[in-house]
């Protein structure tokens, strides 16, 4: 058959803001739908409520304590966007290499652009690294991300998060007290848990993904546990497997079942543990003959992702290719093409040579700015309701200047400190998964048959 030439139409150009999304929607210029009109206002309308505010995670239930943001100045919530932008770039400028702006995927693009580095928070942690005589670092993301940086980063650098109320339902599903609480409650099925079998095996080992707080990559540190994240899940499991008879996982249960499952470990062998219930509302016997504990934590944001979205978007899109994220519920990694990290999901439409249509299902500022930056294909959420995540939304532009001109004034905001006492162990999990390297093919999660 003869080699047919076809033209492709020009796209037209797309914004990769999500902000100038919503604000279409509630002005009544775009027939899109948000999944809550109090999106479009500043997220200082927010900071004194208790709440992770508007967004996927606004039906969660924060714990008492969670960090609040005091006020922000007027300045910065009444300027316009471009006076921001100009304000941060006009502070980054004076700052020059004493500061160093790290900007999560997830991030809204008013932020993202002006981020000397953009990936995940693993990858952020990394690249604060690379910059050992900033004097700041400015995390644009959550609040254990922050605390991650901190964990990894030399002792005279401050660690800044722009708003202190950015924290992070899943993280906060798992709290310490909770998680030793769990810990004693199976000691009483398992022994000693410092005892090893004829195999020369404990009877479970702690794996903590870094969507955690500080205290529980402490807690897994003082136990011989360690950290893992969405590209290394797999790697971390074999690694503790090799340790211990079976592994508790916290806090994202879909992660922990998506990758187990793909291991091969059955489902029955994976009991959820619920935190408010006695032996987390198990049974003795399934947690004598668990490998794989789940802790019931979620992802807000994934969660939001169904079959019947992907039963929806093979209807109306031919030959699309379906890739979600491993925090999705197993149902929905199972109906999708692929499953992969953020990371992942980036590079197999960074690798497509040929014009294709993807149908992603992860967070949408993430989904947005992709198609922005790869017009040649069709790129669109999964979930057609817009609905960012609640706590990386808070993190606006105008905090973002906030502390950045604090810093030209030689005053440090909101700076997040790790106790040295939770920061020695903690440190010692995040090296334990350093140590566990992956093999060297790419880290492709699943890829499904359908």
């Amino acid at each position: 058959m003869p080699a047919v030439n076809i033209t492709l139409q020009p796209r037209p150009e797309l914004d990769a803001s999500v902000d100038h999304a919503i604000q279409a929607i509630i002005a009544g210029a775009s027939t899109g739908e948000t999944c809550n009109t109090d999106l479009a206002a500043g997220p200082w309308d927010f900071d004194t409520r208790p709440g992770y505010g508007p967004g996927s995670s606004m039906g969660d239930v924060i714990p008492t304590g969670s960090p609040r943001q005091g006020e922000l100045p007027r300045e910065y919530r009444e300027a316009s966007e471009a006076e921001l932008d100009r304000r941060i770039r006009a502070a980054k400028a004076t700052l020059g290499e004493r500061v160093v702006v790290l900007g999560h995927f997830y991030q809204r693009e008013e932020v993202v652009i002006h981020a000397d580095y953009v990936g995940d928070s693993f990858q952020l942690a990394n690249a604060a690294l690379e910059h050992p005589d900033a004097e700041a670092i400015v995390f644009c993301g959550v609040h254990f991300m922050a605390e991650t940086a901190d964990l990894l980063s030399r002792p005279e650098q401050a660690v800044i998060l722009p708003n202190l109320a950015a924290g992070c339902s899943m993280a906060d599903m798992a709290d310490i007290d909770q998680v030793e609480e769990c810990w004693e409650q199976l000691a009483e099925v398992y022994g000693d848990m410092d005892q090893t079998d004829a195999d020369g095996l404990v009877p479970v080992i702690p794996v903590t993904y870094m969507n955690s707080s500080a205290a529980i990559k402490g807690f897994v540190g003082r136990h011989g546990g360690i950290v893992c994240t969405s590209s290394n899940a797999r790697t971390v499991l074999e690694w503790a497997f090799q340790r211990g008879r079976r592994v508790l996982f916290f806090p994202d249960q879909h992660l922990g079942r998506n990758t187990a499952k793909a291991m091969g470990v059955p489902l029955e062998q994976m009991p959820m543990w619920n935190p408010r219930k006695p032996l987390g509302g198990a049974s003795v016997e399934s947690i004598e003959d668990a490998r794989v504990i789940l802790w019931h934590g979620f992802c807000s944001v994934h969660r939001r992702f169904s079959v019947e979205q992907i039963d929806k978007a093979r209807a109306e899109h031919p030959g699309v290719r379906v890739i979600v994220h491993p925090e999705c519920p197993m149902e929905v990694v199972d109906a999708a093409d692929e499953a992969g990290s953020t990371d992942y999901i980036r590079k197999a439409i960074e690798a497509a040579s040929e014009p294709t249509t993807f149908a992603i299902g992860t967070e949408v500022n993430l989904v947005q700015r992709l198609a922005a930056e790869h017009p040649q294909h069709e790129i669109f959420c999964l979930d057609p309701v817009v609905c960012p995540c609640s706590t990386m939304y808070r993190i606006h532009p105008g905090y973002l200047a906030w502390v950045l001109e604090g810093l030209v004034e030689g005053e440090v905001r909101n700076r997040i400190t790790v106790p040295q006492d939770v920061a020695d162990p903690a440190r010692l999990a995040l090296e334990r998964m350093l140590a566990a390297k992956p093999p060297a093919a790419p880290a492709a999660a699943w890829e499904n048959a359908s």
